[in-house]
């Protein structure tokens, strides 16, 4: 069903903005802006402070294909490289993005990411593993506030399980954060871990295992989504007093409590059927580089370098002999079996974004001022095509808009030219919510100045609307512009009207797309103003922005 706002709009102050004729200001002063890192919008690290490129084709050099979980690495990099004259080029992705980029032909000597699972069971990137060593452990566990756990008694319990946390969660007791499984490793570990124990089966989960029931039941309380574990852990301490606890890394819900910015410190729940952990296997792709990998490996795994991952990172050791410091309780862990198919996999993250896990409500503000013509207003429309399921890619299946999804589109030059509310009844590519998706983005045409703070209110005037309907969905707001403000409101007055806003609706993020003109200050101040992150479609595809963007909502 397909509900259509007007293209009218009353701002909060219940009056039509006239557009003004003076360029806006950024929101203040500039800001640092965090990148979402992408296979095309990759950064790299030498591991050591020289200008001159690494040889790829040089024995000692490693081109690596990482996860960004393994960033916090890189101040390792310059003494590996001392101790075994073997330089790490990194390059980093998400999880299911990296897998696919390595799929379908990516050049890269090493796999890194926080699990190997998922991309040994690919065709063609399986077959590229020639070997594998873990180089740390962090198992995906519950972190609760000492509060809340006190309240269930689950302090100091290790007889929790997975199906009391679900019992908290369907009653409406418990609301907890989670990254998405189709963006985030820690989030697809956490779901085949909940899944598999849910499932009431010993033997590794398969499709007719799933217990799509109990699933929705569990992650009722799930209030708070996000692409990567680190910016959930960021978003958890921003909405400390709404949320209740976060599914995450061992080691990032160590470094929360650590950190000295919680007011309620965390209980670590490590549910008593078990879970799935993260082993960071370092998987060598290019055989002729053997000798390099097996240097880097011996390192790694070393006793000293084991003890100083434990201790900067809050991983456990992968060898044995290294002893546990007093952070990590002497609890016996059950490791539950990983899926054995890929399709399985595949069916579990299809499952819980479409029939699982709160409904989204995504709002996609579009600048078609005149700078948006030719190609810019091209790549547009082909990104927005993309996500009503045209992408047949593995990251384009996922990045699909969703089963009772409503996807608002506003369209801004001068003015707020139009706002359109979709609801996806039918995730058919040619069914009747995607088809008139498309038909409407086809049929955008640009012309006039930028209007973007008249444009961000009228998208949390959007928010509120559909929020007094339906409190429970999983509002965003994406904003596309290529130029600077220079219509309508000002940066100030913007920011006046959003301190104002309800909480709940103030809750609610932009992620801002850096796209053409745009001005990094100013969307960045847009994004550390909201909670949101800035994305970066200069230096990659609008598509593979918005397919990455598509794992925040």
């Amino acid at each position: 069903m397909i509900s259509r706002e007007g293209g009218g709009w009353r701002g909060f102050r219940g009056a039509r903005r006239v557009p003004g004729s003076g360029r806006g200001l950024s929101l203040g002063v500039a800001v640092a802006i965090a990148i979402a890192i992408g296979v095309a919008s990759s950064v790299s690290s030498c591991g050591d402070r020289s200008s001159a490129t690494p040889d790829p084709a040089d024995p000692n050099v490693l081109s690596v294909m990482a996860g960004s979980e393994v960033k916090d690495l890189e101040p390792l990099l310059p003494d590996l490289r001392k101790a075994t004259g073997v330089t790490l080029v990194m390059h980093y992705s998400g999880t299911l993005e990296g897998a696919e980029a390595l799929d379908t032909g990516a050049a890269a000597d090493v796999a890194w990411f926080s699990s190997g699972r998922y991309l040994s069971l690919l065709p063609v990137a399986g077959k590229r593993v020639v070997a594998q060593d873990k180089i740390m452990l962090s198992p995906v566990i519950l972190g609760v506030k000492q509060s809340v756990a006190d309240r269930f008694g689950w302090r100091d319990n290790p007889n929790v399980t997975w199906k009391d946390i679900e019992a908290k969660s369907a009653d409406g007791s418990f609301r907890f954060a989670m990254t998405n499984p189709a963006a985030s490793n820690s989030g697809l570990t956490a779901l085949i871990g909940v899944a598999s124990a849910l499932s009431g089966s010993s033997d590794s989960l398969d499709a007719g295992t799933i217990d799509t029931a109990a699933l929705r039941s569990f992650f009722k309380g799930q209030t708070v989504t996000a692409g990567s574990s680190g910016f959930l852990a960021d978003s958890y301490v921003a909405q400390e007093g709404t949320v209740d606890g976060l599914v995450n890394y061992e080691s990032i819900l160590l470094s929360l409590n650590a950190g000295g910015k919680l007011k309620d410190p965390l209980v670590l729940i490590y549910p008593k059927e078990g879970i799935v952990t993260a082993d960071y296997p370092f998987m060598l792709l290019t055989a002729g580089k053997r000798a390099a990998y097996d240097k880097v490996v011996a390192w790694l795994r070393g006793p000293d370098v084991q003890n100083r991952i434990m201790l900067d990172t809050s991983r456990r050791p992968a060898i044995p002999g290294v002893t546990l410091d007093g952070r990590f309780p002497g609890q016996t862990l059950i490791e539950l079996p990983y899926p054995a198919k890929l399709e399985t996999i595949d069916r579990l993250i299809t499952t819980y974004l479409d029939e699982i896990r709160r409904p989204a409500s995504a709002v996609f503000v579009l600048d078609v001022s005149g700078s948006m013509g030719g190609d810019r207003l091209t790549n547009l429309q082909a990104a927005m095509r993309a996500l009503t399921g045209t992408d047949k890619t593995l990251t384009g299946r996922f990045a699909r808009f969703r089963a009772h999804e409503a996807v608002t589109v506003i369209t801004f030059s001068d003015v707020v030219s139009d706002s359109r509310t979709f609801t996806i009844d039918d995730t058919d590519p040619d069914g009747p919510s995607m088809t008139e998706i498309r038909s409407y983005v086809d049929r955008l045409e640009t012309g006039g100045g930028t209007a973007i703070y008249n444009a961000l209110e009228a998208a949390y005037e959007s928010v509120a609307t559909q929020q007094a309907a339906d409190p429970d969905r999983l509002y965003s707001i994406i904003l596309l512009t290529d130029g600077e403000n220079n219509q309508g409101m000002k940066d100030r007055e913007f920011q006046a009207d959003y301190r104002a806003l309800p909480d709940a609706v103030r809750a609610v993020r932009v992620y801002p797309v850096l796209f053409g003109d745009a001005s990094r200050d100013e969307m960045g101040a847009i994004a550390t103003l909201t909670g949101g992150t800035v994305f970066d479609a200069t230096s990659a595809s609008l598509l593979t922005v918005f397919k990455q963007i598509r794992g925040y909502q």
